[in-house]
């Protein structure tokens, strides 16, 4: 039998209370014709309130930007039909016990342009920079960068309008904010850039500020990675020092909490520092900071989500070394993915010891409404 009793305490945040400490961690699915939440969707995330996930972040939704996207089966998180379709998701959500924020999402310069909802829109970024470091636009004005930041703020007003329980920024895996932070990507030498990463953290806190002036109380969350999605060992913060300048700002702008992408939830941040089985990502902003953090990457499960690019599967099993680490505190929430995505009620047997019954991760469920 595994302890799974530390998973299962309740947790504050900013007055949003979780009956739990799961999250189900964001995952984008492309299954939004038209850029509308539709009723398989509202459905979806029910099934997973119903199943007890103690707290629900969508997946990635869209700003107004009109470039802020690959793909038009991506939702969107601005206009009347979309924001009609969100509303049936929180509504429903809390009709069975659950909580719920979207994660605002922009793509930045990771979006082709021609693609997307509006194919004719620019991309936008930092620099005109792409992920490959190719200048391939003029740089934005200042007042293009202040609408950019705005744009995340007008979705996290509609946010709290319908009803979610808390908001979550997408500053992860080179996208627009994390391509801020990047030095690859961010070449400006205004307020918004510069040769710190401190420094490049500014879109961010204006973002975060904006937000949370549009909010107020309303819990709010933002994801950050070091690895981006054309670089998977890269690292912006190199030695604890610039990791907790990285983050301080993030806070003092507004921020609650920290969500620490990783591939591997195990995986330690400095090795160097603290030796082969030290804190993960999540652990260190903690110990930093102070700050709650989400710790994620391929939970209950034998491979990394990288693998489901690939088509590849991997095998449901035990987690309890993460277990005992949220137990003594290095984190305080643990997010889960993929193996929520293929099992709905994933959480109702964890809290069971069935472990047996877990579904293994089959890289169809992408095709596949559970």
């Amino acid at each position: 039998m595994t302890d799974v009793a530390p998973l299962f305490r309740p947790f504050t945040l900013r007055g949003m209370e979780l009956k739990n400490r799961i999250v189900m961690a964001p995952m984008t699915r492309s299954r939004s014709p038209g850029a509308f939440p539709n009723a398989e969707n509202v459905g979806y995330y029910q099934r997973r309130a119903a199943s007890e996930v103690g707290l629900i972040l969508s997946e990635g939704t869209l700003t107004r930007r009109k470039g802020a996207s690959n793909d038009a089966n991506i939702p969107l998180f601005w206009g009347e039909e979309a924001l009609a379709g969100w509303k049936k998701v929180i509504d429903a959500v809390h009709a069975a016990g659950g909580k719920m924020g979207p994660q605002i999402w922009h793509q930045g310069m990771s979006r082709k342009p021609g693609t997307g909802h509006f194919p004719d829109a620019p991309s936008d970024g930092p620099s005109g920079i792409t992920l490959m470091g190719k200048k391939i636009a003029d740089e934005p004005t200042e007042a293009d960068v202040i609408d950019m930041a705005q744009a995340y703020a007008d979705a996290a007003a509609d946010a709290k309008r319908l009803g979610f329980d808390c908001i979550e920024l997408h500053g992860a895996h080179a996208y627009l904010i994390d391509e801020f932070f990047w030095s690859v990507t961010n070449q400006r030498t205004d307020r918004f850039g510069g040769p710190k990463l401190e420094q490049r953290a500014e879109f961010a806190a204006e973002a975060i500020r904006r937000c949370r002036a549009a909010i107020g109380d309303l819990p709010m969350i933002i994801r950050i990675s070091q690895w981006k999605s054309v670089d998977y060992n890269a690292k912006l913060a190199t030695t604890p020092h610039e990791m907790e300048a990285w983050v301080r700002v993030l806070i003092d702008a507004g921020v609650d909490a920290i969500h620490c992408s990783q591939r591997r939830i195990l995986e330690p941040e400095f090795p160097d520092v603290d030796g082969p089985n030290g804190l993960n990502f999540a652990g260190w902003v903690k110990k930093l900071t102070g700050i709650p953090t989400i710790a994620v990457g391929s939970v209950g499960l034998s491979s990394e989500f990288t693998g489901a690019f690939r088509g590849e599967g991997s095998a449901a099993g035990k987690f309890d070394e993460t277990i005992e680490r949220l137990d003594r505190g290095e984190f305080d929430l643990v997010a889960v993915g993929r193996a929520i995505l293929q099992d709905p009620e994933w959480v109702l047997k964890v809290k069971a010891n069935r472990f047996e019954d877990l579904r293994d991760y089959d890289a169809a469920a992408l095709q596949t409404y559970y």
